[in-house]
């Protein structure tokens, strides 16, 4: 079979014609499909030399030489651009072998298609004019057959022959063009293939690269060359020449008298909450490694190891978890040792009344001379009772000198109220708070200052100009920077013509003086620097949890908005930077629990009735600001040096609208003695609870600064006033007083009388007091 016996007549050319058409539009199809994986060959090859350019072993420089993870990462950048070359070569093979012969076939398959075409019509001319002659002479019958008619059927004959002929040559050139075609493609297969010889030997190359990684032996070079012996703990020796001045005290034991008794039982039954809530937490954290191993094992068992890597995030779970588990571990130990020693203390103690601090007589009040003499002169004099008491419990503490009050324009720029320094700039739309407020800083990393000023509600920066030792924003210039701001300052011109801002308030700083102590970080003397002011500024420990720096902010937040002659004045907060600082105004009397141990011998009643009505009006303006203090107590009241009293220590205050609060989480760090029943039982705080701790306060006041129920732990006062027992009437205090303390302490919240009443009653009382 073939084209000469197949397709020799015009049916079969019509079909040789479609069918090379079609082979010419597949050629074209196949270069162009050619020519765009050479195109796209070329790009990858490219683009994987690109990458190993970026890499070059740059990423892993800082590991060191020993890591088996870099070298085998180097390997792999290596043996990239190992296949860049690969692919670029194969591109190119493809370009100058494939690509090419099929250009030259489809060059081929037109000329074919021509030359077909042109023969075929001449054939195809010559058989109809032979035909038609020949049929002329045949339709006359009446003549006999001559040799023209011969001749002319055999020409026919003839014709057809080279048309077959024809036919013939188209089948070979098809064929031979085919196994072209065969050819190329096995050519092309074998260029592109990714499996040859040079991309396998790559591609394992790689793959013992990456074998070559043991985990466990990363690090033994990086420790070689960057190990060293583990640093000796400093050892800590107490310095015990700080209790020479002191007696009674010993080093590493604790002081247990009538003074710290109560301090020490509140502080077992604190440590006794903290070990139970950190033994449910060490419980709770066992519990969640368990629940986290398990799960672990589980799925470890169940992924394939390609997919193993998904479990990372649940390993690291579980090692932070034991970490957890571990720190909760050392916290109750911790606890339980300072428990132990605790209970010890108060065990050798016993039923017994722990031993007074200085032999003084019973009622320790203070006597007439007479009855000094009539008890022998056993009591020592005011003067050494003030000594000995001040000696261990007056805060002692000095107040920074007063700042030379020097013209400020001549001072240098560091001590200029409103120069603040290197600030970030961040932290100064902080510090300004009114349009017109200023301060000038440091710029960071640039040797100049920067003029910083709040307009129309956003912070400006102008930087001030330095040139020919004179500084200027616009226009004159002048010696130094205080005296180019005390002329701006004066004048009100505008900072630039531009802009408009003219200056208004300064942003002061704050001086520190000597420490005054404190439970969240230190407690410093001070004064600003504005205009001397003396201040008490609180600090926060930097390393305090977030719990506790909120607690140690909620002062300000409370203390911010209040305003009383019986009521510590804030004056500002700074929480650009650690350490956070509240300011607040200084009291330089000390705390009322110490001022009444120390100086209430000589103190008259009606004195003390003075006083406890200062706090029941600071405590009534409180009250209408439905503000719960939770704490109130003579330790958290403070005495001017004329003997005003104002209420402090707002740590443990909330403000609700409600005026009720209701608290969670234990009794931990709550005054167990000055707390409510209401409150210890059930959580809820309001102002009848702080009610409560009046008639506690009350009771401090009349009877000295002596302990409120001395022989009770807090567990055993709790029981006691359940089944409604009281705190004793004081010597001192009038009977009116003490039937206002009874109501203090009515069982029921709303029994008890409000701080208005208690400010009224107590005014009565001082009134009719001689």
């Amino acid at each position: 079979m073939g084209f000469s016996s197949e397709l020799c007549n015009p049916q079969g050319h019509g079909a040789v014609q479609q069918m090379q058409e079609a082979e010419l539009r597949l050629l074209e199809g196949m270069r162009k499909w050619m020519a765009q994986r050479v195109k796209s060959d070329r790009e990858y090859a490219g683009l994987l030399h690109h990458m190993s350019l970026q890499d070059s072993g740059g990423q892993s420089r800082g590991i060191g030489p020993h890591s088996l993870i870099s070298q085998s990462w180097t390997e792999l950048t290596s043996q990239t651009e190992g296949l860049s070359r690969v692919l670029r070569q194969h591109a190119e093979d493809l370009n100058s072998g494939p690509l090419s012969k099929l250009s030259l076939l489809i060059r081929e398959r037109q000329q074919l298609r021509k030359t077909y075409n042109e023969q075929w019509q001449q054939l195809q001319q010559e058989f109809t004019k032979v035909g038609g002659l020949l049929s002329s002479l045949l339709s006359n019958r009446d003549k006999i057959l001559s040799s023209t008619i011969i001749h002319l059927w055999k020409k026919k004959r003839k014709s057809a022959s080279k048309a077959e002929s024809l036919l013939q040559v188209i089948d070979v050139m098809e064929k031979n063009k085919k196994m072209g075609m065969k050819e190329t493609l096995q050519e092309y297969l074998e260029i592109s293939s990714l499996v040859q010889d040079e991309v396998v030997t790559i591609h394992r190359e790689m793959a013992a690269a990456v074998a070559r990684i043991q985990p466990e032996a990363e690090y033994q070079g990086f420790l070689q060359q960057y190990g060293s012996a583990p640093d000796i703990p400093p050892c800590v020796t107490f310095d015990e020449s700080l209790l020479e001045e002191t007696e009674l005290l010993e080093p590493g034991e604790l002081q247990l008298n009538e003074l710290t008794v109560e301090s020490v039982q509140h502080t077992l039954t604190s440590v006794t909450d903290d070990l139970a809530a950190a033994t449910q937490t060490v419980l709770s954290r066992q519990e969640a490694v368990t629940q986290l191993q398990r799960e672990l094992w589980n799925e470890e068992q169940t992924t394939h190891p390609r997919e193993r890597v998904q479990l990372l995030g649940k390993k690291q779970a579980l090692q932070e978890a034991l970490q957890g588990l571990q720190v909760a571990l050392c916290r109750q130990a911790k606890l339980q040792a300072q428990q132990e020693l605790l209970q010890a203390k108060l065990e050798w103690l016993g039923p017994g009344e722990p031993q007074p601090v200085l032999l003084l007589q019973d009622d320790r009040h203070s006597t007439s001379s007479s009855e000094q003499e009539r008890e022998g002169g056993r009591t020592p004099t005011l003067e050494i009772l003030k000594s000995h008491i001040s000696g261990i419990f007056r805060p002692k503490f000095s107040l920074p000198p007063p700042l030379q009050l020097v013209p400020e324009v001549q001072k240098p720029l560091h001590e200029q109220v409103w120069y603040h320094g290197a600030i970030p700039r961040t932290e100064v739309a902080e510090l300004l708070t009114h349009s017109g407020d200023f301060l000038v800083r440091e710029s960071q990393g640039k040797q100049e200052y920067v003029l910083s000023v709040l307009w129309d509600g956003q912070p400006r920066h102008f930087i001030i100009q330095s040139a020919d030792n004179l500084y200027r924003l616009e226009g004159d210039g002048f010696p130094s920077i205080p005296l180019l701001i005390d002329h701006l300052l004066r004048s009100q011109q505008p900072l630039t013509k531009k802009s408009g801002i003219i200056l208004n308030r300064a942003v002061p700083k704050v001086s520190l003086g000597q420490g005054l102590g404190g439970n969240f970080g230190e407690v410093f003397s001070g004064r600003l620097r504005a205009d001397n002011t003396l201040v008490a500024v609180k600090s926060c420990r930097e390393t305090l949890p977030p719990d506790l720096k909120a607690k140690f902010l909620q002062e300000a937040r409370i203390l911010k908005q209040y305003s009383h002659p019986n009521i510590v004045r804030l004056i500002g907060v700074c929480t650009q930077k650690q350490p956070i600082y509240i300011v607040m105004e200084l009291v330089q009397g000390g705390d009322f629990l110490t001022f009444l141990r120390t100086e209430g011998a000589r103190l008259r009643v009606k004195t003390l009735l003075q006083m406890v009505g200062d706090a029941a009006a600071g405590m009534e303006y409180l009250e209408s600001k439905c503000c719960i203090h939770r704490d109130l107590a003579a330790r958290n009241c403070l005495v001017t040096e004329k003997n005003v009293l104002k209420i402090s220590d707002f740590g443990m205050s909330r403000e609700e609208a409600d005026g009720i609060y209701a608290a969670s989480g234990g009794l931990r760090q709550v005054p167990v003695k000055w707390t409510a029943p209401e409150a210890l039982n059930y959580g809820r705080y309001s102002s009848e609870s702080d009610v409560w701790s009046f008639g506690i306060l009350l009771w401090e006041t009349f009877s000295l600064g002596a302990s409120p129920y001395p022989n009770l732990s807090n567990q055993q006062t709790r029981e006691f006033v359940e089944k409604g027992g009281r705190l004793p009437c004081p010597e001192l205090c009038p009977d009116a007083v003490f039937r206002l303390m009874e109501q203090c302490w009515a069982y029921e919240p709303g029994q008890r009388p409000t701080f208005s009443v208690i400010y009224q009653e107590l005014q009565s009382i001082r009134k009719r007091h001689r």
